[in-house]
């Protein structure tokens, strides 16, 4: 069996074992000298990442970056980096490793990255951002009303809340 292979297995039985077990399974799979070392160091921080320990997941990342990871392990590392980093309070920084990610590249990944942005948008006082980039995503989902749905995601982003219209409305009606 492919390295590839048995390290999805390992992690499609990920919650069905002790992190004990599964760090043990593992490093015994990285052994392999098949394994380029980029993806060594992506595995090494997604196991970390997955216990719970963003903090040591950093660094595993950016080195696989810095190695060369390939296009679709990159775009994850990308997005988990910024998830750790947004777990970690470094917000901006986060919300900079996902600057580069704007365009869909139908991988399966488009929708994490619109959702990470978001979290960090949120986290960093930028709610109506966040719920614009959102309602601009999940448009192109939607059977009908994808051009409402971006025109209201497009009035989020006025510099007058919605809310405070509504208010104002109301009062000038009494």
């Amino acid at each position: 069996m492919a390295w590839q292979q048995k390290l999805k297995d390992l992690w499609n039985s990920f919650e069905a074992m002790s992190s004990d077990e599964f760090s043990r399974q593992l490093e015994s799979i990285l052994e392999n000298p098949a394994i380029p070392e980029s993806r060594r160091a992506f595995e090494v921080a997604c196991k970390f990442d997955s216990l719970g320990r963003p903090d040591l997941a950093v660094d595993g990342y950016r080195t696989a970056l810095d190695q060369g990871l390939e296009s679709y392990e990159s775009r994850r590392a990308r997005i988990q980096l910024a998830s750790s980093l947004r777990n970690l309070g470094h917000l901006e920084e986060g919300l900079k490793v996902l600057s580069n990610e704007t365009d869909p590249l139908g991988d399966g990944l488009d929708d994490a990255v619109v959702l990470f942005r978001a979290l960090l948008l949120t986290d960093l006082g930028y709610e109506r951002e966040a719920v614009a980039t959102l309602v601009h995503a999940l448009a192109s989902h939607l059977p009908r009303y994808v051009n409402s749905a971006h025109r209201y995601a497009d009035l989020l982003l006025e510099t007058a809340p919605r809310q405070a219209k509504l208010q104002h409305t109301d009062e000038v009606e009494k």
